[in-house]
Protein backbone atom coordinates (compact mmCIF):
# COMPACT_ATOMS: atom_id res chain seq x y z
CA UNK A 1 0.00 0.00 0.00
CA UNK A 2 2.84 2.40 0.82
CA UNK A 3 4.39 1.83 -2.62
CA UNK A 4 1.03 2.36 -4.30
CA UNK A 5 0.61 5.64 -2.41
CA UNK A 6 4.04 6.82 -3.56
CA UNK A 7 3.25 5.96 -7.18
CA UNK A 8 -0.02 7.89 -7.02
CA UNK A 9 1.78 10.88 -5.52
CA UNK A 10 4.39 10.90 -8.25
CA UNK A 11 1.76 10.60 -10.98
CA UNK A 12 -0.12 13.56 -9.47
CA UNK A 13 3.03 15.72 -9.51
CA UNK A 14 3.80 14.78 -13.11
CA UNK A 15 0.23 15.54 -14.17
CA UNK A 16 0.35 19.02 -12.63
CA UNK A 17 3.71 19.75 -14.30
CA UNK A 18 2.39 18.62 -17.69
CA UNK A 19 -0.77 20.72 -17.48
CA UNK A 20 1.21 23.81 -16.46
CA UNK A 21 3.62 23.54 -19.36
CA UNK A 22 0.91 22.78 -21.92
CA UNK A 23 -0.61 26.17 -21.15
CA UNK A 24 2.50 27.78 -22.64
CA UNK A 25 4.00 25.32 -25.09
CA UNK A 26 2.69 22.39 -27.03
CA UNK A 27 4.43 19.31 -25.73
CA UNK A 28 5.29 16.75 -28.37
CA UNK A 29 3.19 13.64 -28.18
CA UNK A 30 6.15 11.35 -28.74
CA UNK A 31 8.02 12.59 -25.64
CA UNK A 32 8.40 9.67 -23.26
CA UNK A 33 11.22 11.02 -21.07
CA UNK A 34 9.26 11.33 -17.84
CA UNK A 35 11.69 9.73 -15.41
CA UNK A 36 11.40 11.58 -12.08
CA UNK A 37 14.61 13.42 -11.24
CA UNK A 38 15.73 13.74 -14.85
CA UNK A 39 13.04 16.03 -16.23
CA UNK A 40 14.00 19.69 -16.66
CA UNK A 41 11.42 22.08 -18.04
CA UNK A 42 11.24 25.71 -19.07
CA UNK A 43 9.75 28.12 -16.59
CA UNK A 44 6.94 29.84 -18.45
CA UNK A 45 4.72 32.80 -17.61
CA UNK A 46 1.78 34.17 -19.54
CA UNK A 47 2.20 37.96 -19.68
CA UNK A 48 -0.65 40.45 -19.74
CA UNK A 49 -0.65 40.68 -23.53
CA UNK A 50 -0.72 36.90 -23.93
CA UNK A 51 2.98 36.56 -24.73
CA UNK A 52 4.60 33.42 -23.29
CA UNK A 53 7.72 34.38 -21.32
CA UNK A 54 10.27 31.56 -21.37
CA UNK A 55 13.11 31.15 -18.86
CA UNK A 56 15.53 28.47 -17.76
CA UNK A 57 16.23 25.23 -19.60
CA UNK A 58 14.63 22.06 -20.90
CA UNK A 59 15.75 18.55 -21.72
CA UNK A 60 12.30 17.74 -23.09
CA UNK A 61 10.69 18.14 -26.51
CA UNK A 62 8.61 21.31 -26.89
CA UNK A 63 6.92 23.15 -29.69
CA UNK A 64 6.63 26.92 -29.91
CA UNK A 65 3.21 27.42 -31.46
CA UNK A 66 2.71 29.98 -34.23
CA UNK A 67 -0.60 31.05 -32.69
CA UNK A 68 1.35 32.47 -29.73
CA UNK A 69 4.24 34.89 -29.26
CA UNK A 70 7.24 34.18 -27.07
CA UNK A 71 9.71 36.22 -25.04
CA UNK A 72 13.15 34.84 -24.15
CA UNK A 73 14.19 36.05 -20.69
CA UNK A 74 17.85 35.64 -19.80
CA UNK A 75 19.81 32.64 -21.07
CA UNK A 76 17.31 30.04 -22.27
CA UNK A 77 18.86 26.58 -22.80
CA UNK A 78 17.89 23.51 -24.79
CA UNK A 79 19.83 20.85 -22.93
CA UNK A 80 21.07 17.47 -24.12
CA UNK A 81 18.13 15.25 -25.01
CA UNK A 82 15.75 18.14 -25.62
CA UNK A 83 14.40 19.38 -28.95
CA UNK A 84 12.81 22.79 -29.40
CA UNK A 85 10.52 22.81 -32.43
CA UNK A 86 9.47 26.23 -33.74
CA UNK A 87 6.53 26.31 -36.11
CA UNK A 88 6.68 28.37 -39.30
CA UNK A 89 5.52 31.95 -38.76
CA UNK A 90 6.27 31.99 -35.02
CA UNK A 91 7.54 35.28 -33.55
CA UNK A 92 10.07 35.02 -30.71
CA UNK A 93 11.40 38.17 -29.03
CA UNK A 94 14.42 38.67 -26.80
CA UNK A 95 14.15 40.55 -23.52
CA UNK A 96 16.47 43.55 -23.47
CA UNK A 97 17.09 43.95 -19.73
CA UNK A 98 18.09 40.31 -19.20
CA UNK A 99 19.83 39.95 -22.58
CA UNK A 100 17.52 37.16 -23.69
CA UNK A 101 19.46 34.50 -25.62
CA UNK A 102 18.61 31.05 -26.98
CA UNK A 103 21.35 28.46 -26.44
CA UNK A 104 21.19 24.94 -27.84
CA UNK A 105 23.67 22.78 -25.93
CA UNK A 106 25.58 19.77 -27.20
CA UNK A 107 23.08 16.96 -27.66
CA UNK A 108 20.15 19.36 -27.78
CA UNK A 109 18.36 20.27 -31.00
CA UNK A 110 16.37 23.07 -32.56
CA UNK A 111 13.97 22.39 -35.39
CA UNK A 112 13.03 25.84 -36.67
CA UNK A 113 11.70 25.28 -40.17
CA UNK A 114 9.90 28.23 -41.66
CA UNK A 115 8.80 28.78 -45.25
CA UNK A 116 9.31 31.57 -47.75
CA UNK A 117 5.69 32.62 -47.20
CA UNK A 118 5.84 32.17 -43.43
CA UNK A 119 9.36 32.64 -42.01
CA UNK A 120 10.26 32.29 -38.34
CA UNK A 121 11.21 35.59 -36.72
CA UNK A 122 13.55 36.15 -33.77
CA UNK A 123 13.56 39.86 -33.03
CA UNK A 124 13.73 42.72 -30.54
CA UNK A 125 11.03 43.12 -27.91
CA UNK A 126 11.28 46.91 -28.23
CA UNK A 127 8.55 48.94 -29.89
CA UNK A 128 8.39 49.96 -33.54
CA UNK A 129 10.85 52.81 -34.09
CA UNK A 130 12.84 52.06 -30.92
CA UNK A 131 14.82 48.97 -31.90
CA UNK A 132 18.61 48.92 -31.90
CA UNK A 133 21.44 46.47 -32.52
CA UNK A 134 22.10 44.51 -29.35
CA UNK A 135 18.54 44.61 -28.01
CA UNK A 136 18.92 40.92 -27.14
CA UNK A 137 21.50 38.16 -27.34
CA UNK A 138 20.89 35.99 -30.37
CA UNK A 139 21.00 32.27 -31.13
CA UNK A 140 23.88 30.02 -30.07
CA UNK A 141 24.13 26.40 -31.21
CA UNK A 142 26.78 24.11 -29.74
CA UNK A 143 27.64 20.76 -31.29
CA UNK A 144 29.98 17.80 -31.02
CA UNK A 145 32.02 18.27 -34.21
CA UNK A 146 35.82 18.74 -34.12
CA UNK A 147 37.42 22.03 -33.11
CA UNK A 148 41.10 22.90 -32.61
CA UNK A 149 41.09 24.03 -28.97
CA UNK A 150 43.20 22.06 -26.46
CA UNK A 151 41.33 18.95 -25.36
CA UNK A 152 38.93 19.22 -28.28
CA UNK A 153 36.32 21.30 -26.49
CA UNK A 154 35.82 24.78 -25.11
CA UNK A 155 33.27 27.06 -23.50
CA UNK A 156 31.35 29.08 -26.04
CA UNK A 157 32.06 32.80 -25.88
CA UNK A 158 29.52 35.30 -24.65
CA UNK A 159 28.98 33.96 -21.14
CA UNK A 160 26.61 30.98 -21.47
CA UNK A 161 27.27 27.79 -19.52
CA UNK A 162 27.76 25.69 -22.63
CA UNK A 163 30.63 23.63 -24.03
CA UNK A 164 31.21 22.95 -27.71
CA UNK A 165 33.34 20.56 -29.72
CA UNK A 166 33.88 16.82 -29.91
CA UNK A 167 34.67 14.05 -32.37
CA UNK A 168 31.43 13.63 -34.35
CA UNK A 169 31.83 15.49 -37.64
CA UNK A 170 28.32 14.47 -38.74
CA UNK A 171 26.67 15.66 -35.51
CA UNK A 172 23.12 16.92 -35.98
CA UNK A 173 21.91 19.91 -33.95
CA UNK A 174 18.70 20.26 -35.97
CA UNK A 175 17.82 22.84 -38.58
CA UNK A 176 17.23 26.54 -39.17
CA UNK A 177 15.42 27.30 -42.42
CA UNK A 178 13.70 30.52 -43.46
CA UNK A 179 14.60 32.26 -40.20
CA UNK A 180 15.14 35.97 -39.55
CA UNK A 181 17.28 37.13 -36.61
CA UNK A 182 16.95 40.88 -35.97
CA UNK A 183 18.60 43.36 -33.53
CA UNK A 184 20.59 40.66 -31.73
CA UNK A 185 24.31 40.61 -30.87
CA UNK A 186 25.74 41.74 -27.55
CA UNK A 187 29.45 42.37 -26.86
CA UNK A 188 29.60 41.60 -23.12
CA UNK A 189 33.34 42.32 -23.08
CA UNK A 190 36.27 42.05 -25.55
CA UNK A 191 36.34 38.57 -27.14
CA UNK A 192 33.19 37.61 -25.24
CA UNK A 193 30.40 38.48 -27.63
CA UNK A 194 27.10 36.94 -28.56
CA UNK A 195 26.61 37.17 -32.31
CA UNK A 196 23.47 37.04 -34.41
CA UNK A 197 24.06 33.34 -35.04
CA UNK A 198 26.91 31.61 -33.21
CA UNK A 199 27.79 28.06 -34.29
CA UNK A 200 30.27 26.25 -32.05
CA UNK A 201 31.46 22.82 -33.13
CA UNK A 202 28.28 22.29 -35.15
CA UNK A 203 28.36 19.21 -37.36
CA UNK A 204 27.45 18.54 -40.98
CA UNK A 205 24.17 16.86 -40.03
CA UNK A 206 22.75 20.28 -39.13
CA UNK A 207 20.85 22.31 -41.77
CA UNK A 208 21.32 26.10 -41.97
CA UNK A 209 19.55 27.54 -45.03
CA UNK A 210 17.73 30.80 -45.85
CA UNK A 211 18.76 32.92 -42.88
CA UNK A 212 18.66 36.72 -42.61
CA UNK A 213 20.53 38.47 -39.81
CA UNK A 214 19.73 42.18 -39.60
CA UNK A 215 21.13 45.03 -37.48
CA UNK A 216 23.25 42.76 -35.33
CA UNK A 217 25.32 44.41 -32.60
CA UNK A 218 28.31 42.16 -33.26
CA UNK A 219 29.16 39.59 -35.99
CA UNK A 220 26.29 38.37 -38.10
CA UNK A 221 27.63 34.79 -38.32
CA UNK A 222 30.51 33.33 -36.35
CA UNK A 223 31.61 29.71 -36.65
CA UNK A 224 33.95 28.29 -34.00
CA UNK A 225 35.17 25.01 -35.44
CA UNK A 226 32.80 22.36 -36.69
CA UNK A 227 31.89 21.73 -40.31
CA UNK A 228 28.24 22.70 -40.71
CA UNK A 229 27.35 24.04 -44.17
CA UNK A 230 25.39 27.27 -44.71
CA UNK A 231 23.39 28.28 -47.77
CA UNK A 232 21.33 31.32 -48.81
CA UNK A 233 22.36 33.59 -45.96
CA UNK A 234 21.97 37.36 -45.58
CA UNK A 235 23.96 39.75 -43.37
CA UNK A 236 22.14 43.09 -43.38
CA UNK A 237 23.52 46.29 -41.83
CA UNK A 238 25.22 44.61 -38.92
CA UNK A 239 27.93 46.16 -36.75
CA UNK A 240 31.09 44.05 -36.72
CA UNK A 241 32.07 41.26 -39.14
CA UNK A 242 29.68 39.44 -41.42
CA UNK A 243 31.32 36.01 -41.73
CA UNK A 244 33.78 35.27 -38.91
CA UNK A 245 35.44 31.84 -38.85
CA UNK A 246 37.78 30.44 -36.18
CA UNK A 247 39.04 27.41 -34.25
CA UNK A 248 39.15 24.91 -37.09
CA UNK A 249 35.89 25.61 -38.94
CA UNK A 250 35.84 23.66 -42.22
CA UNK A 251 32.29 24.04 -43.54
CA UNK A 252 31.08 25.11 -46.97
CA UNK A 253 29.06 28.29 -47.51
CA UNK A 254 27.29 29.04 -50.78
CA UNK A 255 24.98 31.89 -51.78
CA UNK A 256 25.48 34.66 -49.24
CA UNK A 257 24.89 38.39 -49.52
CA UNK A 258 26.15 41.23 -47.33
CA UNK A 259 24.86 44.80 -47.34
CA UNK A 260 26.43 47.34 -44.97
CA UNK A 261 25.36 50.74 -43.68
CA UNK A 262 28.03 53.44 -44.11
CA UNK A 263 27.41 54.69 -40.56
CA UNK A 264 27.35 51.40 -38.62
CA UNK A 265 30.73 49.85 -37.75
CA UNK A 266 32.51 48.43 -34.73
CA UNK A 267 35.51 49.89 -32.89
CA UNK A 268 37.29 46.54 -33.30
CA UNK A 269 37.28 47.06 -37.09
CA UNK A 270 34.45 45.83 -39.32
CA UNK A 271 35.16 43.36 -42.11
CA UNK A 272 33.16 41.25 -44.52
CA UNK A 273 35.17 38.05 -44.06
CA UNK A 274 37.38 37.69 -40.99
CA UNK A 275 39.18 34.42 -40.38
CA UNK A 276 41.74 33.02 -37.91
CA UNK A 277 43.00 29.53 -37.27
CA UNK A 278 42.97 30.41 -33.59
CA UNK A 279 43.62 33.48 -31.47
CA UNK A 280 47.36 32.81 -31.40
CA UNK A 281 47.68 32.09 -35.13
CA UNK A 282 49.12 28.67 -34.34
CA UNK A 283 49.26 25.57 -36.52
CA UNK A 284 46.92 23.47 -34.37
CA UNK A 285 44.55 21.25 -36.30
CA UNK A 286 42.02 21.08 -37.75
CA UNK A 287 43.15 24.20 -39.56
CA UNK A 288 40.42 26.78 -40.14
CA UNK A 289 39.59 26.22 -43.81
CA UNK A 290 36.08 27.28 -44.78
CA UNK A 291 35.19 27.25 -48.45
CA UNK A 292 32.97 30.10 -49.65
CA UNK A 293 31.41 30.28 -53.10
CA UNK A 294 28.91 32.69 -54.67
CA UNK A 295 29.11 35.42 -52.05
CA UNK A 296 28.23 39.06 -52.79
CA UNK A 297 29.60 41.65 -50.37
CA UNK A 298 28.32 45.19 -50.74
CA UNK A 299 30.38 47.19 -48.27
CA UNK A 300 29.70 50.74 -47.05
CA UNK A 301 31.21 52.53 -50.06
CA UNK A 302 28.87 52.74 -53.04
CA UNK A 303 31.85 54.29 -54.80
CA UNK A 304 35.42 54.97 -53.79
CA UNK A 305 34.78 58.69 -53.16
CA UNK A 306 32.22 58.09 -50.41
CA UNK A 307 33.29 58.89 -46.84
CA UNK A 308 32.30 56.18 -44.36
CA UNK A 309 32.76 55.29 -40.70
CA UNK A 310 36.51 55.01 -40.09
CA UNK A 311 36.06 51.65 -38.36
CA UNK A 312 35.34 49.96 -41.68
CA UNK A 313 38.44 48.03 -42.74
CA UNK A 314 38.46 45.17 -45.29
CA UNK A 315 36.16 43.13 -47.44
CA UNK A 316 38.24 40.08 -46.47
CA UNK A 317 40.81 39.94 -43.67
CA UNK A 318 42.54 36.55 -43.76
CA UNK A 319 44.97 36.23 -40.87
CA UNK A 320 46.45 34.10 -38.07
CA UNK A 321 47.22 31.04 -40.17
CA UNK A 322 43.77 30.58 -41.68
CA UNK A 323 43.47 28.70 -44.97
CA UNK A 324 40.13 30.21 -46.00
CA UNK A 325 39.20 29.67 -49.66
CA UNK A 326 36.91 32.03 -51.56
CA UNK A 327 35.57 31.30 -55.05
CA UNK A 328 33.16 32.81 -57.55
CA UNK A 329 32.39 35.86 -55.42
CA UNK A 330 32.16 39.65 -55.40
CA UNK A 331 33.80 41.85 -52.76
CA UNK A 332 32.93 45.52 -53.16
CA UNK A 333 32.72 48.79 -51.32
CA UNK A 334 35.45 48.53 -48.67
CA UNK A 335 38.49 50.74 -48.04
CA UNK A 336 40.59 47.58 -48.57
CA UNK A 337 39.35 44.67 -50.65
CA UNK A 338 41.53 41.72 -49.62
CA UNK A 339 44.19 41.68 -46.89
CA UNK A 340 46.37 38.59 -46.57
CA UNK A 341 47.89 39.12 -43.17
CA UNK A 342 50.98 37.30 -41.90
CA UNK A 343 53.70 34.98 -43.14
CA UNK A 344 51.74 31.79 -42.50
CA UNK A 345 48.81 33.00 -44.59
CA UNK A 346 51.17 34.18 -47.34
CA UNK A 347 52.86 30.78 -47.37
CA UNK A 348 49.47 29.07 -47.54
CA UNK A 349 48.51 31.27 -50.47
CA UNK A 350 51.74 30.42 -52.30
CA UNK A 351 51.14 26.71 -51.62
CA UNK A 352 47.50 26.94 -52.83
CA UNK A 353 46.16 25.98 -49.40
CA UNK A 354 44.57 29.42 -49.08
CA UNK A 355 42.79 30.11 -52.38
CA UNK A 356 41.08 33.09 -53.98
CA UNK A 357 39.75 32.27 -57.45
CA UNK A 358 37.28 33.57 -60.02
CA UNK A 359 36.48 36.57 -57.82
CA UNK A 360 35.83 40.24 -58.52
CA UNK A 361 36.99 43.08 -56.25
CA UNK A 362 35.14 46.33 -57.00
CA UNK A 363 34.86 49.87 -55.61
CA UNK A 364 37.66 49.39 -53.09
CA UNK A 365 40.16 52.22 -52.61
CA UNK A 366 42.94 49.68 -52.05
CA UNK A 367 41.91 46.41 -53.70
CA UNK A 368 44.83 44.32 -52.38
CA UNK A 369 47.00 44.60 -49.27
CA UNK A 370 49.51 42.75 -47.09
CA UNK A 371 50.77 43.38 -43.57
CA UNK A 372 53.21 46.20 -42.99
CA UNK A 373 56.76 45.15 -43.85
CA UNK A 374 55.72 42.13 -45.92
CA UNK A 375 57.46 41.45 -49.24
CA UNK A 376 54.73 39.09 -50.48
CA UNK A 377 53.73 40.05 -54.05
CA UNK A 378 49.98 39.83 -53.60
CA UNK A 379 49.31 41.50 -56.95
CA UNK A 380 51.21 38.84 -58.88
CA UNK A 381 49.50 36.10 -56.89
CA UNK A 382 46.00 37.58 -57.32
CA UNK A 383 46.52 38.16 -61.05
CA UNK A 384 47.75 34.64 -61.83
CA UNK A 385 45.91 34.00 -65.08
CA UNK A 386 44.74 30.58 -63.90
CA UNK A 387 42.95 32.15 -60.92
CA UNK A 388 40.42 34.11 -62.97
CA UNK A 389 40.31 37.15 -60.65
CA UNK A 390 39.71 40.77 -61.68
CA UNK A 391 39.48 44.29 -60.22
CA UNK A 392 36.74 46.78 -61.13
CA UNK A 393 36.62 50.35 -59.91
CA UNK A 394 32.86 50.76 -59.63
CA UNK A 395 29.67 48.72 -59.23
CA UNK A 396 27.62 50.51 -61.87
CA UNK A 397 28.26 47.97 -64.60
CA UNK A 398 27.89 44.98 -62.28
CA UNK A 399 24.65 45.06 -60.28
CA UNK A 400 21.23 46.71 -60.52
CA UNK A 401 20.75 48.68 -57.28
CA UNK A 402 22.06 46.91 -54.17
CA UNK A 403 21.89 50.05 -52.02
CA UNK A 404 18.22 50.84 -52.70
CA UNK A 405 15.71 50.92 -49.83
CA UNK A 406 14.56 47.56 -51.13
CA UNK A 407 17.83 46.21 -52.53
CA UNK A 408 18.07 44.76 -56.00
CA UNK A 409 21.15 42.57 -56.02
CA UNK A 410 20.68 41.10 -59.49
CA UNK A 411 23.43 41.63 -62.07
CA UNK A 412 22.68 44.09 -64.85
CA UNK A 413 22.42 42.81 -68.39
CA UNK A 414 25.85 41.98 -69.75
CA UNK A 415 27.47 42.04 -66.29
CA UNK A 416 30.64 39.99 -65.91
CA UNK A 417 28.98 38.51 -62.84
CA UNK A 418 26.65 36.50 -65.06
CA UNK A 419 29.45 34.19 -66.14
CA UNK A 420 32.90 33.04 -65.11
CA UNK A 421 32.11 30.71 -62.20
CA UNK A 422 34.37 27.65 -61.98
CA UNK A 423 34.09 24.81 -59.48
CA UNK A 424 37.19 22.92 -60.58
CA UNK A 425 38.87 21.24 -57.65
CA UNK A 426 35.91 21.61 -55.29
CA UNK A 427 33.87 18.79 -53.78
CA UNK A 428 30.99 19.07 -56.22
CA UNK A 429 28.58 17.24 -53.92
CA UNK A 430 28.86 20.21 -51.53
CA UNK A 431 28.09 22.95 -54.04
CA UNK A 432 25.42 23.77 -56.57
CA UNK A 433 27.27 24.32 -59.83
CA UNK A 434 26.10 27.58 -61.38
CA UNK A 435 27.57 29.69 -64.16
CA UNK A 436 27.35 33.06 -62.38
CA UNK A 437 29.59 34.71 -59.81
CA UNK A 438 28.25 36.34 -56.68
CA UNK A 439 25.09 35.31 -54.87
CA UNK A 440 22.62 35.89 -57.69
CA UNK A 441 22.07 35.04 -61.31
CA UNK A 442 18.77 36.02 -62.90
CA UNK A 443 16.52 35.26 -59.90
CA UNK A 444 16.42 36.68 -56.38
CA UNK A 445 16.24 34.06 -53.62
CA UNK A 446 15.57 36.75 -50.96
CA UNK A 447 12.08 37.51 -52.30
CA UNK A 448 9.09 36.74 -50.12
CA UNK A 449 10.82 36.05 -46.80
CA UNK A 450 13.52 38.70 -46.24
CA UNK A 451 12.63 41.99 -44.52
CA UNK A 452 14.58 45.16 -45.35
CA UNK A 453 12.69 47.38 -42.87
CA UNK A 454 12.38 45.48 -39.55
CA UNK A 455 12.44 48.77 -37.64
CA UNK A 456 8.92 49.57 -38.82
CA UNK A 457 7.43 46.09 -38.78
CA UNK A 458 4.76 45.49 -36.14
CA UNK A 459 5.21 41.94 -34.85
Amino acid sequence: MKNLSKIKSKLLVLSVMTLTLLSACKKDENNDNTTPGNVVNFTTTVLSDGTIQVEGSTNQNYTFDNTKKYLLKGFVYVDEGGTLTVQSGTVIKGDKITKGTLIVKRGGKIQATGTAADPIIFTSAEAVGSRNPGDWGGIIICGKAPINLPGGEGQIEGGPDALYGGTDASDNSGSLQYVRIEYAGIPFQPNQEINGLTLGGVGSGTIIDYIQISFCGDDSYEMFGGNVNLNHIIAYKSTDDDFDTDNGYTGKIQFGVVLRDANIADVSGSNGFESDNDAAGSTVTPITKPIFSNISIFGPKQDTSLSVNSNFKRGAHLRRNTQTCIYNSLISGYPVGLLIDGTNCENSASASDLQFKNNIIASCNTPLAVASGSTFNISAWFNDITFGNSIQYNNANLTTDPYATTPNFLPVGGSILLSGADFTGLNLSSFQQVTYRGAFGTSDWTLGWANWDPQNTAY
